[in-house]
């Protein structure tokens, strides 16, 4: 019989189920419940198991969602114009958006400065939260000018805007002009993106433009840093 410790054991059997790919990136473990019956232990054993899985950074705990293999980093580079879909395109990862607001009103007074738009211009106003698998990466809300896009819709928004926006609208999108700060998360990044509510986070204020100038999108986006990597390319001046 083993000498090591039982917690090790339950966690070596983890570990193995991750490195055969019998628990991918993104998948959820069995509850501590199904743990400990099934291998007729403590919840203090499990956890013991878990946490040392944790510090190794094969899982991770997602508040009041359970416990995740961790996925490898989603790589943002900062010189390509991307959408969330066709960053994790090369990865063939399951993906998808739970829209949680989707409302039109009348711009607020900063919006309608950030949109190039007057505070009698109306506008839609979308929060929406990006999935990999079952585990929530990203807090969005977004503000697009209603004028520009009349048909846009709640199912387009549980997809990809870009899409919408260059296949259906036939629009040109030139840039997105980003500013990626560390903040304190929200009450609403807390409970959307299951994090610790001591920990900062990355926001990312992003304000995109069509090829003519036309500003299309405002847009603040909230992740934990530790679930993207930012790439760029620097060079010296000559």
């Amino acid at each position: 019989m083993s000498k090591k410790p039982i917690y090790r054991q339950i966690a070596d059997i983890l570990r193995q189920q991750v490195a055969n790919g019998d628990l991918k990136p993104g998948d959820a473990l069995p509850t501590e419940a199904l743990l400990c019956e099934q291998y007729g232990v403590s919840r203090v054993t499990v956890r013991q198991a878990l946490k040392l899985l944790t510090e190794e950074r094969v899982i991770e705990s997602l508040q009041g969602s359970g416990w995740y293999v961790k996925e490898e980093r989603v790589n943002y580079d900062i010189y390509q114009l991307t959408s969330f879909y066709e960053k994790l395109a090369d990865r063939n990862v399951e993906t998808h958006s739970d829209v949680l607001i989707f409302q039109v009103a009348k711009a607020s007074p900063a919006i309608a400065e950030a949109l190039r738009l007057t505070t009698d211009d109306k506008v839609y106003y979308v929060k929406r939260v990006r999935y990999i698998k079952q585990k929530p990466v990203t807090l969005e809300e977004t503000w697009m000018p209603l004028a520009l896009f009349p048909d846009l819709s709640y199912e387009v928004m549980q997809k990809s805007k870009y899409h919408y926006i260059e296949q259906v609208k036939k629009l040109v999108i030139d840039r997105s002009e980003q500013e990626i700060i560390p903040v304190m998360p929200s009450e609403d990044a807390v409970n959307a993106l299951g994090i610790d509510p001591q920990k900062p986070i990355l926001e990312k204020v992003s304000t995109g433009f069509l090829s003519d100038g036309t500003v299309f999108e405002f847009s603040r986006n909230f992740f934990k840093s530790e679930d993207y990597k930012f790439t760029l390319v620097a060079k010296r001046g000559r």
